[in-house]
Order: structure tokens, then C-alpha cells, then sequence
């Protein structure tokens, strides 16, 4: 069944164009997720088809009643954002709309909520929208991928892997178009360059022949009109070449090799040795005392949920504290999300150079690949977007004199080509590299350690995150917290039904589960 079909529609932001779309529908029990960059006009999308926003132009026709799952949600309470989050989604689930359109329902959950959430829309009967950055979450839930490009929207079947094999074959296409454009180019020039030779000859009296001889054969004659008539030629050829559709050469990526500080003295030796260090946070113990030891190179992921203490390890790891011991050797550089570092005044090349030790073609590189190319670095950093920021941010910090490299959350606010843009620069840079993160595809493709703060215990994994999440056997196991999870996706299942069917039945099962809920979490 139909639940909204869209014509011709139009949104204007000041004077930019950012929705054109002649025609989109959504039909009953569709998974469809919404990708783009930051601005690209995501979220505005979801207000006009939720009837939040009115439309420049063009129509929608809705045949049910969709529930807007907002991005940025109400903060004037005690409740933490995860928890502010958890509420947002309960609420609308509550109203058990056919339709859900989820604007990053995934911020501010942990790895473990964030599940949560996959599980109860994996077992929900209805249609959604789900603009997401989050790679993991959109290959679990979805079955369509809508590109938002330029007001435009390309839809792709199957779920965000799958997408990113579409756009590979895309690419590879284009590039093949490219080379034939270049071949096609190239043979409309040389064939021009021949006839304006021929023609510029054709002016010349034939060798032996004598000038009298000339004007009495009619040589000359001859040779205008064969001249006349390469021009002519020379002329369509110059045609062609105006005419032919011009393919533009893909943006390659550049690789990076930075002189890392102390290098000899710093790869595959211990630059920061742990003993018998604890984590505790006023009253409450974050973890027992453990020791472990980090070495130059090493790329190590904390994880854990949201208040288990991972910035307070990434701030004893900063500041040296009680047990910690970092080598000479070892120069730090930090990444949060205070965008304090930056100079609104000045531009993106600007901030990005005043604290740098590299050259300028190597901090232009860093900068390319993290999707600012040629005059965009001379933009004022206060005319950026919150996403752009972030960007310049770290690359201000990745360019200064460091070869260790913490952040702290790194990928809020970034849209995905630019969380794979900064994986990619993780992964290539040699220096160590340690962060927070709760991005599940980020920590895969970056982290070759697994440092996990759950249970009050600091669990250390030597493997990447895919080999620490299949590894149950070493890997204790949050029972309570699951428990917690299954009850509370029952919980809103029950819920449902209820606002559907309500019955004595149903009640008494929503009660039990909810008593059953609390003495839970009081045993915790």
C-alpha cells in the first residue's frame, strides 16, 4: 500500500535549491535509509514529507499519518542525551505510526542502546525513513538506499554495503567514460591540427611549377578552392570539439606519509606504561586497578557505554596521572569537539598551518582528502558549517608536532564520506592513534586493539573489533544490561499492540514486564 507520494517538489533555503524531486513514493513495510553530505538537505526532506515544512512548489499526498523523530531534541532536562534520545524514540514508537521518519535516531546512544534500537525496528511492522550517519545501523535495518545529492535523489537497492558496491560500479563507469572522452578529444585534435596543415599548404604554388605556368593552368585558383575547402573541414572538426560532452576527471586521493617526531625512537617501542591504574569517578568506581602498556604504532578503540568512564581514561592518558608513565619520545595531540581551536576570522588554510610543522602541500593534501579542495581552503572558518569545523579541527590537530593522536568521539557531526575520509587518514598515518568512539564501522576499520570498559572491569583485547565481538568465550558478557534490552524492546512491542488492541491481556502483560523492569535495575 501507497503511504506518500511526491510531485514535483521544491524547497528554497535563501536563494539555494535544496530539494528537486520530481516524483518519490514510500510504500507500506519499506526500509529506506538517507544518505548525503552535511547540508545536502536531509533533514529538511523529512519535515516536508511530515508536513513540518511547507514546500516551495510541488505537492505531497499523504494516505497515513507519519511521526517525525526529530534531530534535535529538547536539552533543558536532567536526563542525559542518551536518555533524552531513548524517551524521543519510545514516544513515537508508542503512537505505532505506519510510517517512522527518524532524523539520526542513533545520537547520543551507546554501542548497547543503539542495538536496542536495531532490534525493535528489525521486529516492526511499519514503513521508515532513517537519515543516518551511521554505516552499521543503516546495513542492519535497510533494504533501499536514497542518495541526496544537489536537491536530487537517486535511489539504489539493498542496504548501505551494497549502495557502496553500486557507487564503486558508478565509478569505474565513469572512468572508463573519462579515458573515451580523452581518446575521442584527442583524435578531434589531431584530426583538426592536420586539415589547418593542409590548409595552410594549399596556399603554397606547387614546387616546379613557375608563376607564369601557375596563372595559366589555374593552379591558383585550384589551390584557393582546395584551401576554401579544408577550412571548411577544420571548421566542423572545431565543432565537434565544442559539441563533445565533456567528462570531468575523478578527484584522486593522494597518500600520506608524514615525518612523524622521534620516529626511531618512537615505532613499535612502549611510549605509555599503565601500573595497577584505576578509574573512579567521585564515590563510584569506573574500573577495577588493571596495568597495560601502549606501543608506538598502535591504534587502540575505547569503548564502553555512555557514562563507564572512557574520557576519564583518555584524560589520565593525557595528563600522565597517578601509575601512568609516557615516554620522551611520545608527542601528543588532542581532538575533542571544542572547536574553540579555531580562529572564525581567519581561513581554513589559516588555522590549519598556524599550528602545523608540516609544509603547505602536505597540509592542502590533508585537507583535500578530508573534502576541501583548491579555494575552498580560503574560506573563513566562521562561514563553515558545524561539520566543517570538525573537520578543519582535526586537521589542525593531525598536521601539529605529534605522532600520538587521541579524539574523543571524532565522527559526531561528520557525514559519512567524511568519517571514511578520516578513516582513511587513521589508518595511513604511522604514529599511534587512540579514541573514543561508539561508531561500531569506524572502530572496525581503524582499531587493531580493543580497550573495553564494561561490568567496572577495563577488558584489553589485542584484535580488531570484529575478532573482540565474535570472541565470546574471552569476553565476559553484560547478562543484566541484554536482559535489560530484551525487556524494554518487549516493552515497546506490548505498547503497540495496546494503543491497537487493548485488552485486560495485554495490560496485565505490559504490568509484569514493567515490574519485572524495575527489580532489574534495582538489582544493578
Amino acid at each position: 500500500m501507497k503511504l506518500i507520494e511526491a510531485k514535483s517538489l521544491k524547497v528554497f533555503i535563501k536563494d539555494r535549491l535544496i530539494i528537486d524531486v520530481e516524483h518519490l513514493q514510500v510504500y507500506s513495510k519499506e526500509r529506506i535509509g538517507i544518505v548525503g553530505k552535511n547540508g545536502s538537505g536531509k533533514t529538511t526532506l523529512l519535515e516536508v514529507l511530515a508536513e513540518k515544512r511547507k514546500p516551495d512548489s510541488g505537492n505531497i499526498h499523504l494516505l497515513t499519518s507519519p511521526v517525525l523523530l526529530p534531530q534535535i531534541k529538547k536539552t533543558d532536562t536532567t536526563k542525559s542525551g542518551g536518555e533524552v534520545t531513548q524517551d524521543y524514540i519510545k514516544a513515537a514508537m508508542l503512537q505505532n505510526p505506519e510510517l517512522l521518519l527518524a532524523d539520526e535516531p542513533t545520537t547520543n546512544l551507546d554501542t548497547s542502546h543503539v542495538e536496542w534500537l536495531e532490534k525493535i525496528l528489525r521486529n516492526w511492522q511499519g514503513a521508515f525513513l532513517i537519515v543516518s550517519h551511521d554505516r552499521a545501523f543503516l546495513d542492519a535495518l535497510c533494504t533501499t538506499i536514497w542518495e541526496v545529492n544537489e536537491g536530487k535523489i537517486k535511489e539504489y537497492k539493498g542496504n548501505y554495503s551494497d549502495y557502496v558496491q553500486q557507487k564503486e560500479l558508478e565509478r569505474l563507469e565513469h572512468e572508463r567514460d573519462y579515458e573515451k572522452y580523452i581518446q575521442k578529444k584527442h583524435q578531434l585534435e589531431q584530426a583538426l591540427e592536420d586539415k589547418l596543415k593542409r590548409a595552410d599548404r594549399a596556399t603554397k604554388k606547387p614546387k616546379n611549377v613557375s608563376l607564369s605556368e601557375a596563372s595559366i593552368t589555374g593552379a591558383k585558383p585550384y589551390f584557393a578552392k582546395k584551401q576554401k575547402k579544408m577550412q571548411k573541414t577544420a571548421k566542423s572538426i572545431e565543432t565537434r570539439l565544442e559539441k563533445l560532452e565533456t567528462v570531468e576527471k575523478l578527484k584522486e586521493q593522494i597518500p600520506i606519509r608524514m615525518v612523524l617526531p622521534n620516529e626511531r625512537s618512537f615505532k613499535n617501542k612502549i611510549i605509555i606504561r599503565a601500573e595497577n591504574i584505576e578509574g573512579a569517578f567521585a564515590s563510584r568506581t569506573l574500573w577495577s586497578t588493571k596495568s597495560f602498556h601502549i606501543k608506538g604504532g598502535d591504534k587502540v578503540a575505547i569503548i564502553g557505554a555512555n557514562g563507564a568512564g572512557k574520557t576519564t581514561l583518555l584524560k589520565k592518558l593525557i595528563n600522565g596521572s597517578d601509575g601512568i608513565t609516557i615516554s620522551p619520545a611520545a608527542k601528543i595531540g588532542y581532538f575533542s569537539q571544542n572547536l574553540d581551536v579555531l580562529d572564525l576570522n581567519q581561513s581554513i588554510l589559516e588555522n590549519v598551518k598556524s599550528t602545523s610543522v608540516q609544509d603547505e602541500t602536505f597540509v592542502r593534501t590533508v585537507l583535500a582528502r578530508l573534502h576541501f579542495y583548491r579555494d575552498d581552503v580560503y574560506k573563513l572558518a566562521g562561514v563553515l558549517s558545524g561539520g566543517e569545523r570538525v573537520k578543519v579541527a582535526l586537521a589542525k590537530s593531525f598536521v601539529s608536532n605529534m605522532n600520538t593522536f587521541i579524539l574523543d568521539e571524532p565522527t559526531n557531526y561528520l557525514d559519512i564520506d567524511a568519517v571514511e575520509a578520516l578513516e582513511s587518514l587513521l589508518s595511513e598515518f604511522e604514529g599511534t592513534v587512540i579514541f573514543v568512539s561508539h561508531d561500531r564501522r569506524f572502530i572496525s576499520k581503524v582499531a587493531h586493539r580493543i580497550f573495553d570498559i564494561k561490568n567496572g572491569s577495563l577488558i584489553i583485547f589485542d584484535g580488531d573489533y570484529t575478532s573482540y565481538t565474535n570472541d565470546k568465550p574471552k569476553k565476559s558478557r553484560d547478562t543484566s544490561n541484554d536482559q535489560l534490552l530484551v525487556l524494554e524492546t518487549k516493552i515497546s512491542e506490548i505498547l503497540s499492540r495496546l494503543s491497537i488492541e487493548p485488552s485486560p491481556e495485554l495490560d496485565a502483560e505490559f504490568q509484569r514486564l514493567v515490574t519485572e523492569k524495575r527489580k532489574l535495575e534495582n538489582r544493578n
